[in-house]
C-alpha cells in the first residue's frame, strides 16, 4: 500500500503539471486598474461567485482530477500532498496554483451496488439534487443537503455554500443558461461554441469536463480532466485554478466571500423521568401536562441559555409517552455539535428540586422513524426493523424492545450489525409483541435513539354461518355466509352457477348450487381473506365449510340444513352481535323433530370490536379507549346485562386494561369510566347473568377476575384526593393523618368504615359496592361449592387499599336480609379463591347491622413458604415459640461457657461444642431479626424497602449459617463414624468449619442482594419482611441451600442408624435400651434438632396452603432453640456431671454411675451408641486421654 501511494503521488504530480501547462487558453482579459467588478454565475445551479478585478493581466484555468481507490487513506494522502503543493507555490512555466479544495467523496455501500455521495466541509448539494436523488438522512436544511443516495449523472458534484446564497426554495428549478465551451485544440484559441453546463460528478472515471470558468477558489475534485472556457461563464464546476505567473512571483490572495446566514437546526431530544407514567399526560390540556411542560421548559432554558450556538427560547415540549415517563422535546441551534453534558446535569438537578427526578443517563437525542420494512404486520409474521447510522453519529448499536434488551432471546430475536446500521428481526410475532422498538447508538455525549411504536394488527376473525352442513339430496341452492369485520373475503372451491352477494357489514353470501345427481357427495368450500396472499400460510386466514348431501334425515331447516337425532350444527348470531349459536337435532313435545338451540355464544358487536382493540392497547391509548368502552356500555346497557358472553367479554377487557396499567398511574377520568362500566355489569339487571357465569365451570372465576381488576386499578390511582359516585359504587381516595371515618352516601346503604389511628400520613382508597353481592360467589374455606355452600353475601362489599400498614380497621354493615343468622366477617382471598375470615372477627351484631374488626399478623411459616397464611393462632404459635427458643439459646450459651474447658478435652468433643455454640449464636441472631421483621411487616404494608432490607439480609445470612453449622455437625459425625483411619488436626478442622459455616452463607446472601436489589425485588412486597418470591424468587436463595443440607444430614443419619443396626447393641447397655429400636429412636430424637431435620416440613409449606402443615412447621422450628438446649445439652450426662461439679449441684447428675469407662472415666453423652464401635478410638484418637480404653461408648464420636 505504501508503494501504491508513492507511485500515486508521482503520477498525480506529473499529471497535474501536464494538465496545467497544456490547458487550453480560452480568453485573456486584460483589465486596467479600475473599481469595476465582474460577476460570474453557473447556469446549472442558482449560485453566484463574485471577485474583484486585478490590475495586471491574467488568465484563469480550471482543472478537474478524479481518483478511484478502494482505500480511503489514499484520499487523505492526496489531500496532504496537494496542500503541500499550494503552500510551496507549485509553479510550472509561470503557472501558479492559486487555490485547491475538495468537494465530493462517493462511497460504495457494503454489499450493494449503491453509492452515497458526501460533501466536504462548506460544500453542499443544492435542493433539486437532494430531491432528485434523495437525502441520506431525509433532511433538507436551508434548501441544501450534505449527502445524497446515488452516484449523480453528468459529472455533478457539491457546490460551495458561497455560491448558493441566492437559492430560495426547493420548488424553484434553476434554468440553465447556455455557455460557450472550448474544444480541445493545438493552439490557445477561444472556443466559438458552447453548450449548457452541468455540475460535476464525483469521481469514478476520467473524461473531459464540459465547462470551465475563471474562479478564485477551486473545489475538491475526483477526476483529472482539462477544461477551459472561452469567456467568463455563468456556471462553474469544482476545479483547481491556475494562472500564469508572468509578473507576479507569488499567488494572489483573494478574500473569500462571506457565507450566508445559517438556518437553525431543529434537534429532537428526550429525557426519561423516574416516575410512573400517568394517563393524564396524554392530554395537553390537562393541568398535570401543563405543569410538567412548564417545569421542563424552564429547566432546559435556564441550563442551555449560555451554550454556544443554542437559540434561546427555542425549547418546545412535544409530548409525553410511557417507559417510566419519557418527555419528548425539541431545541434549535446553529450547530448539531452541542456539548450539553454539563447543561444536562444542571437540568437534572433543577427538575429534581422541583419534584421531577430524572433517571440515570436520562437524556438522548431521540427521533421517531419508520424502522419497519413494511407498513403492516399480522400475527405470526416476522417483523424486520432496519436502523441506519447517520454520518455524524458514531458508537455501538443496540436494540431495545419495550425497554428490555432482546439480545438474550435468540429464539425470538435476530440482530445483525453492519458498517452502516443494524437490523432486528422479530420471529413469529403476536399481539404481545406490540410496543416501542428503539435503536440506540451509544454516541457521545448522549445516545442517539431512533424509535418506532410497532403495532401488530389483531388477527382477522373469519366467521362462517356453519362449518359442517348436511343437505337433502335435491336440486337446491344453499346460502353460505362468511364475515370478517374490516376485511374483504372471497369464496374458493365454488362450482359453475354459484353466485356471491354482498350481505353488508363485511359479510358475503355464497349461493351454492346443490345437484340431485351428486347425492352423497362431500364438498369442501373455503372462505379466505381477499388479496392477502402473504397470510395464506396461516390458519386464521381462511375457514372451511363442508357440505354433504344425504337422503335420510330427521331435522330440517333452510339455513341449518338437515340432520339425524343428536346431530349438532352452528349458526350465526343475530345482526348487531358476533358469534355463533349451537343447535342440536331433538324430538320436541309434539313428537316433531327440530333444531333446538342449546348454546349461545353471542357478543354485542361493538363490545367485541373493543375487545380486539384491547389486545393491541398501548398505555397512551387507555384514556380514549376507556371513554369509548363506558359510552358503549351505557348505550347497549339492556342487551349487555342479559348476555353472559357480553358480560364475560367486558370483564376480559377490564382485566386487560388493568394489566396494561400495572406500571402507570391512573387519572381520575379513567377510573370514572372504569367504574361506570363496572356499575352496569353488576347491576340488578345482570343478576341472572352472573348466576349463569358462576355456575359454569369455564366462567366461574370471572367474578373474582373482575374484583381483582378493580383492586389493581385502585392501586394505580394518582395521589390526588377525590370522590367518584355511580349508581351502586362509591370511591373515595384521601390522605389521612389521624383517625378516619367514612360513611356510604349510596342509596339504601349506611356502611361505615372506621380507622382509629394511623402512625403517619396514609393514602387510602375506599370503594363501596352495594350490588357486588350479585356477582361474587359464596364459597368459603369449608365449602368450595357455590351451589351447596348455604352462605349468602348479606351486605355491602368494601374494598380498602392503603399504602401503609393499618393495625386495626372496623366495618359496620347493614344487613340486607335480617332473617339470616350467624354473621361472619370475611374477605376475598385471591390465593385461596374463596371467602376467608382469617384476621377478621365479628365485634358487635345487632338486628340490622354487623360490625367487623380486622388486623394483620405474621407467621413463622413464611420463612420457607411463598404463601402468607394470615392466621392469629399461627401468629401466637410463632411468637411464643420464638420467645421460648431465644430464652433456651441464651441458657444454652451460658451452660456452654460454664463447662467449656472441662467438656472440650479432645478434638472430637471440642468440634462438637464449637458446632453447638455457633448454631446457637446464629439461630439466636436470626430469631431476633425475625421478630424485628415481623414488627416492621405488622406496621406497614407494603413493607418498606429501606427498613426491611437490612433485616432480611441478616436474617437470610444467619439462618443460612445455622444450616451450614448443622452441616458441619453432620460432617463431623460422618467423619468419626466412617473414616476411622484418618485424622485432621484441630486447627484444620476449625478453619474448614468457619469457612463453611460463615463464608458460604455470606457469599450466598451477598449474591442474592446484588442480583435482586437493582430492580427492587429483593424483599417481599406484601405480607412479610422476608425474601421476595413472586417477582424474583429470591426465596430460593435460602430454600435451595437449606434443602440440600437437610438431604445430606438425612443421609448421614441413615448411615449412622444402619451401622447401629448392623453392629447390634452391646450387652452392657441398660435393660431399657437393649432393643435396637429404642437406641435408634433415641439417636433420631437427639440428632433431628441438631441436624435441623424438622425444617423438612418446609417442603410441604412451599407447595401447600394446608393450615395444619403450616402449624406443624411453625411449632417444630420456632422451638428449635429449645430442642437444641434439651437434646444437645441437658440430656448429655457428661455435661450434666460437669455442670453439677461447677455449680456444686451433684443432685443434677444421674444416679446411674455405672456408665463410666472401665478406666473410671464417665461416659460422654446420653448413651446413644454404647459399645457399637469397640477398638475404634485406640486407633482414631491418638490424642485422647490415657483413661479412655477400648470400651468407650460410640457417643464419644459426637461428644
Amino acid at each position: 500500500m505504501a508503494r501504491e501511494r508513492k507511485i500515486l503521488k508521482q503520477i498525480l504530480g506529473l499529471t497535474l503539471a501536464i494538465l496545467i501547462t497544456n490547458l487550453f487558453e480560452v480568453e485573456t482579459n486584460k483589465f486596467q486598474e479600475t473599481n469595476m467588478a465582474s460577476k460570474f454565475s453557473y447556469i446549472d445551479e442558482p449560485q453566484h461567485h463574485i471577485r474583484q478585478r486585478r490590475a495586471e493581466p491574467y488568465t484563469d484555468y480550471v482543472a478537474e482530477i478524479e481518483i478511484n481507490t478502494s482505500d480511503i487513506s489514499v484520499i487523505n494522502e492526496m489531500k496532504i500532498f496537494l496542500n503541500y503543493l499550494i503552500q510551496n507555490y507549485f509553479v510550472i512555466d509561470n503557472l501558479t496554483i492559486v487555490d485547491l479544495s475538495f468537494t465530493t467523496v462517493c462511497n460504495l455501500l457494503p454489499g450493494t451496488t449503491d453509492y452515497q455521495c458526501n460533501c466536504e466541509n462548506q460544500y453542499f448539494w443544492p435542493c433539486d439534487k437532494c430531491t432528485e436523488y434523495g437525502s441520506c438522512n431525509n433532511s433538507i436544511t436551508n434548501n441544501t443537503c450534505s449527502c445524497i443516495n446515488a452516484y449523480p449523472n453528468y459529472g455533478q458534484f457539491c457546490q460551495p455554500i458561497s455560491e448558493m446564497t441566492n437559492v430560495t426554495t426547493c420548488q424553484q428549478t434553476a434554468t440553465a443558461k447556455p455557455v460557450t465551451t472550448a474544444k480541445p485544440a493545438t493552439t490557445a484559441k477561444p472556443a466559438t461554441t458552447a453548450k449548457p453546463a452541468t455540475t460535476a460528478k464525483p469521481v469514478t472515471t476520467a473524461k473531459p469536463a464540459t465547462t470551465a470558468k475563471r474562479v478564485t477558489t477551486a473545489k475538491p475534485v475526483t477526476t483529472a480532466k482539462p477544461a477551459t472556457t472561452a469567456k467568463p461563464a455563468t456556471t462553474a464546476k469544482p476545479a483547481t485554478t491556475a494562472k500564469p505567473a508572468t509578473t507576479v512571483k507569488k499567488p494572489v490572495t483573494v478574500k473569500p466571500a462571506q457565507p450566508p446566514p445559517i438556518t437553525p437546526t431543529v434537534i429532537k431530544m428526550s429525557m426519561r423521568i423516574n416516575q410512573n407514567f400517568e394517563t393524564s399526560l396524554t392530554n395537553n390540556a390537562n393541568q398535570k401536562y401543563k405543569q410538567y411542560e412548564d417545569l421542563i421548559k424552564s429547566a432546559i432554558e435556564k441550563s442551555y441559555m449560555n451554550l454556544p450556538n443554542y437559540n434561546k427560547g427555542s425549547v418546545t415540549v412535544t409530548g409525553f409517552r410511557s417507559g417510566s415517563i419519557i418527555a419528548d422535546y425539541t431545541i434549535t441551534a446553529n450547530s448539531t455539535n452541542l456539548d450539553v453534558t454539563a447543561a444536562n446535569t444542571q437540568v437534572s438537578d433543577t427538575l429534581a428540586a422541583a419534584g421531577i427526578p430524572l433517571a440515570q443517563d436520562a437524556f438522548a437525542e431521540s427521533v421517531e422513524r419508520n424502522l419497519t420494512t413494511k407498513d403492516k404486520y399480522y400475527p405470526l409474521q416476522d417483523v424486520e426493523l432496519r436502523c441506519s447510522r447517520p454520518n455524524s453519529v458514531t458508537g455501538t448499536i443496540k436494540w431495545s424492545v419495550n425497554d428490555k434488551d432482546p439480545a438474550g432471546n435468540s429464539a425470538k430475536y435476530t440482530i445483525t450489525n453492519d458498517d452502516i446500521g443494524s437490523s432486528l428481526i422479530v420471529k413469529g410475532t403476536s399481539e404481545s409483541d406490540n410496543g416501542r422498538y428503539s435503536c440506540i447508538i451509544q454516541s457521545s455525549p448522549i445516545p442517539y435513539i431512533q424509535w418506532q411504536t410497532v403495532s401488530i394488527i389483531a388477527r382477522p376473525i373469519i366467521i362462517v354461518n356453519t362449518t359442517d352442513i348436511k343437505l337433502q339430496c335435491r336440486d337446491q341452492t344453499v346460502p353460505l355466509t362468511c364475515c370478517a369485520d374490516g376485511y374483504s373475503v372471497e369464496w374458493s372451491g365454488t362450482v359453475a352457477g354459484d353466485d356471491v352477494t354482498n350481505s353488508g357489514s363485511g359479510c358475503i353470501t355464497l349461493l351454492h348450487n346443490i345437484l340431485n345427481t351428486k347425492c352423497g357427495s362431500n364438498e369442501i368450500l373455503k372462505c379466505q381473506l381477499k388479496n392477502m396472499t402473504e397470510l395464506q400460510t396461516f390458519d386464521y386466514s381462511s375457514r372451511t365449510v363442508q357440505v354433504q348431501t344425504v337422503r335420510e334425515y330427521d331435522c330440517k331447516d333452510d339455513m341449518l340444513g338437515v340432520g339425524k337425532i343428536g346431530d349438532i350444527v352452528t349458526g350465526l348470531c343475530e345482526k348487531g352481535q358476533e358469534g355463533i349459536i349451537t343447535y342440536v337435532c331433538k324430538q320436541t313435545t309434539d313428537l316433531k323433530y327440530n333444531w333446538t338451540e342449546v348454546k349461545r355464544d353471542c357478543v354485542v358487536q361493538a363490545i367485541k370490536d373493543l375487545e380486539r382493540r384491547s389486545e393491541v392497547l398501548f398505555v397512551e391509548q387507555i384514556p380514549v379507549f376507556m371513554t369509548n368502552l363506558s359510552n358503549t356500555a351505557v348505550q347497549k346497557n339492556t342487551v349487555i346485562t342479559q348476555s353472559a358472553d357480553t358480560v364475560q367479554t367486558i370483564v376480559n377487557i377490564l382485566t386487560t386494561v388493568a394489566s396494561v396499567s400495572q406500571n402507570i398511574t391512573i387519572s381520575q377520568p379513567v377510573m370514572e369510566d372504569f367504574l361506570k362500566t363496572v356499575d352496569i355489569i353488576v347491576s340488578d339487571a345482570s343478576k341472572n347473568t352472573w348466576t349463569e357465569l358462576n355456575n359454569d365451570n369455564k366462567t366461574e372465576n370471572k367474578s373474582t377476575e373482575l374484583l381483582k381488576a378493580i383492586e389493581t386499578m385502585s392501586d394505580r390511582l394518582s395521589n390526588d384526593d377525590y370522590m367518584i359516585n355511580e349508581t351502586s359504587i362509591q370511591l373515595h381516595r384521601k390522605t389521612i393523618t389521624n383517625s378516619f371515618t367514612e360513611t356510604s352516601s349510596l342509596p339504601n346503604s349506611t356502611t361505615q368504615i372506621v380507622i382509629p389511628n394511623v402512625l403517619k400520613p396514609t393514602l387510602i382508597t375506599i370503594i363501596i359496592f352495594t350490588k357486588l353481592d350479585n356477582v361474587l360467589p359464596t364459597r368459603n374455606t369449608y365449602n368450595n361449592d357455590n351451589k351447596t355452600s348455604g352462605n349468602h353475601i348479606n351486605g355491602d362489599v368494601v374494598v380498602v387499599r392503603v399504602n401503609e400498614a393499618i393495625s386495626n380497621i372496623s366495618f359496620t354493615f347493614d344487613t340486607t336480609n335480617t332473617s339470616l343468622k350467624n354473621p361472619q366477617c370475611v374477605f376475598w382471598n385471591f390465593d385461596l379463591n374463596h371467602w376467608d375470615s382469617t384476621g377478621c372477627k365479628v365485634k358487635r351484631s345487632g338486628n340490622e347491622t354487623v360490625t367487623c374488626e380486622c388486623d394483620h399478623t405474621t407467621s413463622f411459616s413464611i420463612l420457607m413458604s411463598p404463601f402468607a397464611i394470615d392466621n392469629l393462632a399461627l401468629a401466637y404459635i410463632t411468637y411464643i415459640g420464638v420467645a421460648i427458643s431465644m430464652a433456651s439459646l441464651i441458657l444454652c450459651l451460658i451452660i456452654e461457657a460454664i463447662i467449656w474447658k472441662s467438656a472440650t478435652r479432645n478434638d472430637t468433643s471440642y468440634m462438637r461444642h464449637v458446632s453447638i455454640v455457633n448454631i446457637a449464636v446464629s439461630l439466636l441472631i436470626a430469631n431476633i431479626c425475625f421478630i424485628i421483621g415481623a414488627a416492621i411487616a405488622d406496621q406497614e404494608q407494603p413493607t418498606s424497602v429501606g427498613r426491611c432490607s437490612p433485616v432480611v439480609f441478616f436474617m437470610h445470612l444467619f439462618y443460612l449459617a445455622v444450616f451450614f453449622w448443622m452441616f458441619i455437625s453432620a460432617l463431623l459425625l460422618l467423619y468419626r463414624t466412617v473414616i476411622v483411619f484418618s485424622h485432621l488436626s484441630k486447627t484444620n478442622m476449625m478453619v474448614i468449619a468457619f469457612m463453611v459455616g460463615y463464608c458460604a452463607p455470606l457469599l450466598i446472601a451477598v449474591i442474592t442482594v446484588a442480583s435482586t436489589a437493582g430492580p427492587k425485588n429483593y424483599i417481599s412486597k406484601e405480607n412479610a419482611c422476608w425474601l421476595n418470591w413472586k417477582e424474583s424468587m429470591a426465596l430460593l436463595a435460602f430454600v435451595i441451600p437449606a434443602l440440600i443440607i437437610l438431604a445430606f444430614n438425612l443421609v448421614v443419619l441413615i448411615v449412622v442408624v444402619c451401622k447401629m443396626i448392623r453392629r447390634g447393641v452391646a450387652s452392657t447397655t441398660q435393660s431399657d435400651e437393649k432393643h435396637t429400636l429404642v437406641v435408634i429412636a433415641r439417636c433420631v430424637a437427639i440428632l433431628t434438632p441438631i441436624f435441623g431435620l424438622t425444617w423438612g416440613f418446609g417442603i410441604g409449606t412451599m407447595v401447600s396452603r394446608n393450615f395444619g402443615l403450616h402449624v406443624v412447621f411453625a411449632i417444630l422450628n420456632s422451638l428449635q432453640g429449645f430442642f437444641i438446649l434439651v437434646f444437645g445439652v441437658l440430656l448429655d450426662s457428661k455435661i450434666r456431671e460437669i455442670l453439677a461439679g461447677k455449680l456444686s449441684l451433684r443432685n443434677l447428675t444421674s444416679s446411674d454411675r455405672t456408665r463410666s469407662t472401665t478406666a473410671g472415666q464417665p461416659s460422654s453423652g446420653p448413651g446413644l451408641f454404647p459399645k457399637i464401635r469397640r477398638n475404634v478410638y485406640n486407633i482414631s484418637e491418638p490424642n485422647a486421654s490415657a483413661g479412655v480404653t477400648s470400651s468407650n461408648s460410640t457417643s464419644d464420636a459426637y461428644n
